[in-house]
C-alpha cells in the first residue's frame, strides 16, 4: 500500500491542508494520507498557539467533514512527545508497516531546507518525496532533485487553494475577521468554542 505522510503544526488546519493531500493523493495513487501534527517542530521558530490536543481534535473535525476516507490523523508524534524528527517518525511507521510504501509530502519551501533535517541520507532511503509548488518558491517542475532521494513534483490544480498559512488564519481569527473560505466549517466552529486564536 502506498501512503502519503502530510506532516505540520496545523495551527490550525486549513483548507490548503486538505487540499494538498487530496490532490497529492490523486495525483500518486495513495491508499492513505497521514495528518501528522508535530509535537514541536525542530525547525520552527514560531510557538505553537492551540496545545497537541486542541490541534488533533481541529484535524478530527476537518478530515470528518470532507468525507474522504483517505485521509487520516496520526497522533504518533503527539503521542511520543518532545522535537519531532521525520526520521524517527518513518522508522516507527516502517517497523510497524514494513511491506507499504511511505510518501512524504511537503511544499517547496521546506524541500528547499531539506538538507536541514536530521539524517537527510536515512530520509531518502525510508520514504519517497512529494513537493508542491508554495508561492514565492516557483513550479515544482524547478525543484532541485537530489539524487539520494526519489523526489515525486505535484503542481497546483486549484489557484489559491494552497496560498494559505496558518499564521495567516491566526492572524485574521485575532482581528475578528472571517475565514470560512480559508478553514472547515467544523473547525470554526471548534475555535469558537474553545476562544481559541482571540487575539495574537
Amino acid at each position: 500500500m502506498r501512503i502519503g505522510i502530510l506532516g505540520g503544526s496545523f495551527d490550525p488546519v486549513h483548507r490548503g491542508h486538505v487540499g494538498v493531500a487530496r490532490a497529492v493523493a490523486d495525483a500518486l495513487g495513495l491508499a492513505r494520507v497521514l495528518f501528522l501534527p508535530a509535537a514541536q517542530a525542530p525547525l520552527r521558530d514560531a510557538t505553537v498557539r492551540a496545545s497537541g490536543a486542541q490541534r488533533a481534535e481541529m484535524l478530527r473535525r476537518a478530515l470528518a467533514e470532507t468525507g474522504d476516507r483517505r485521509l487520516e490523523l496520526c497522533e504518533l508524534e503527539l503521542r511520543r512527545g518532545g522535537i519531532s524528527y521525520a526520521v524517527d517518525t518513518l522508522r516507527a511507521l516502517r517497523a510497524e508497516l514494513p511491506a507499504d510504501e511511505f510518501i512524504w509530502i511537503l511544499g517547496a519551501d521546506q524541500w528547499a531546507r531539506i538538507g536541514a533535517w536530521r539524517e537527510p541520507e536515512e530520509l531518502a532511503r525510508l520514504a519517497g518525496w512529494a513537493v508542491y509548488e508554495r508561492p514565492g518558491y516557483g513550479d515544482p517542475a524547478g525543484v532541485v532533485e537530489r539524487r539520494d532521494f526519489r523526489l515525486h513534483r505535484v503542481a497546483s490544480n486549484a489557484a489559491g487553494v494552497w496560498d494559505i498559512s496558518s499564521s495567516a488564519v491566526r492572524a485574521r481569527l485575532a482581528r475578528g475577521e472571517d475565514v470560512s473560505a480559508w478553514v472547515p466549517d467544523k473547525v470554526i466552529e471548534y475555535i469558537r468554542e474553545s476562544g481559541l486564536y482571540d487575539s495574537q
